[in-house]
């Protein structure tokens, strides 16, 4: 048999039905977890702050534990306003870091090419003999000569064709081809 005509090995209603009771399973065990997640808050909460008890406390006790929730009140507020100014903070800083890296994706870097480089340009642009390489950097180039394109004088065209009529013109010309 060929790769491309496998048989699978379950029907496609054992896999639709194997798919339906991993999903039906998948949804009890997230409905148990938030369950597990809602108890755990609940006794956090609970072991941190126990419930008043205000029976049989007199007014100015009354007055002083309001004054303490108060002041503890305020302890929160503080502290949940500095929390606000650093995810604000924090916020602000992600976005100008996420419009410099578009910034940078936008502008292409250009290719650079690979330069060879001996030990003695190395030592050299180590050394103070850097400034005199650099003004040796032109007598080092090779020089290139250029052939000089062979002009054909511009003569009277009429004179040529006089030249090369007849027997005489196709006997230069037979002469100039060897």
């Amino acid at each position: 048999m060929s790769e491309g005509q496998r048989k699978p090995k379950y029907s496609a209603t054992r896999r639709l039905h194997l798919k339906s009771k991993l999903l039906k399973r998948a949804a009890s065990m997230l409905v148990a977890e938030s369950e597990e997640k809602k108890h755990e808050k609940e006794r956090v909460v609970n072991e941190s702050y126990p419930p008043l008890k205000l029976s049989g406390l007199s007014v100015e006790e009354l007055q002083n534990l309001c004054k303490d929730l108060h002041h503890k009140i305020d302890v929160v507020d503080e502290v949940r306003y500095d929390m606000e100014v650093k995810v604000v903070k924090n916020d602000t800083e992600i976005q100008m870091l996420s419009q410099k890296i578009i910034g940078l994706k936008g502008a292409k870097r250009p290719n650079l090419k690979r330069v060879k480089k001996t030990t003695d340009d190395m030592l050299g642009a180590c050394s103070d003999n850097s400034k005199l390489m650099k003004a040796d950097f032109k007598a080092k180039l090779k020089t290139v000569k250029k052939e000089e394109e062979k002009k054909e004088e511009v003569t009277d065209w009429r004179k040529n064709v006089e030249a090369m009529s007849g027997m005489e013109g196709r006997k230069k010309l037979f002469n100039a081809g060897k």
